[in-house]
């Protein structure tokens, strides 16, 4: 029952994230929407040092995410009662990208760490927390709180960190969309959690199938 139960909550967290996925493509991509892309994006043409260098290459590399372009390899882990997928996307044998989601009965999350010379450069992540919120046990009612934070790194250290809160709800017609969500900057500005994480990802990115916990 316990396993009906797990696999009923993901489908549910699986549908919300759908919606939410768009952020990744669209938001960083809205705020460097005046820039020219240069057609040789993973040549890596744009300055690391910078926070607006970041965005630019994140956008270019992002393009041939969103458009398939990039090649993937990918392992799913089971830990205790957590699933997770990581998908590890490169060109011509160069990590670009690497994506880790992992979700429980009422919590979902996805990292995205954008690569250089492979340390990553740019993360974006983005939680979510559901839970009922009323309705009737025939058609009950269901929220979202979703938080997104984006962190800019330089030579392995935070110079941006910023972080947008919302909430989402299945009984709303008029829910919040994430680019009319306006970033605020995170007070505790620390990468040293997504580090530990990003090395367990790199550790085991020759792995394939399925395996336990990282």
């Amino acid at each position: 029952m316990k396993k009906l139960f797990l696999i009923s909550s993901l489908i549910i967290i699986i549908s919300c994230k759908k919606e939410n996925d768009k952020t990744l493509e669209n938001d960083v991509t809205q705020e460097v929407s005046n820039s020219k892309i240069n057609k040789d994006s993973l040549q890596l043409k744009n300055d690391l040092h910078s926070v607006d260098g970041i965005k630019k290459e994140y956008n270019l590399v992002n393009s041939k995410l969103t458009a398939k372009k990039l090649d993937s390899v990918s392992f799913d882990y089971e830990c205790e009662e957590r699933s997770g997928n990581v998908v590890y996307y490169s060109e011509k044998g160069i990590l670009k990208v690497v994506k880790h989601f992992n979700a429980d009965s009422h919590f979902s999350s996805t990292e995205n760490y954008f690569v250089n010379d492979g340390k990553p450069y740019f993360v974006f992540k983005d939680d979510t927390v559901w839970s009922f919120d009323g309705g009737t046990p025939e058609k009950p009612e269901t929220k979202d709180d979703i938080t997104e934070q984006r962190f800019y790194i330089v030579e392995g250290k935070p110079i941006q960190c910023l972080e947008k809160k919302y909430t989402l709800k299945s009984s709303s017609k008029n829910n919040p969309k994430s680019e009319n969500v306006h970033n605020k900057e995170m007070k505790n500005c620390s990468i040293d959690e997504l580090q530990k994480t990003f090395n367990l990802l790199m550790k085991n990115k020759e792995k394939k199938g399925k395996m336990n916990c990282l």
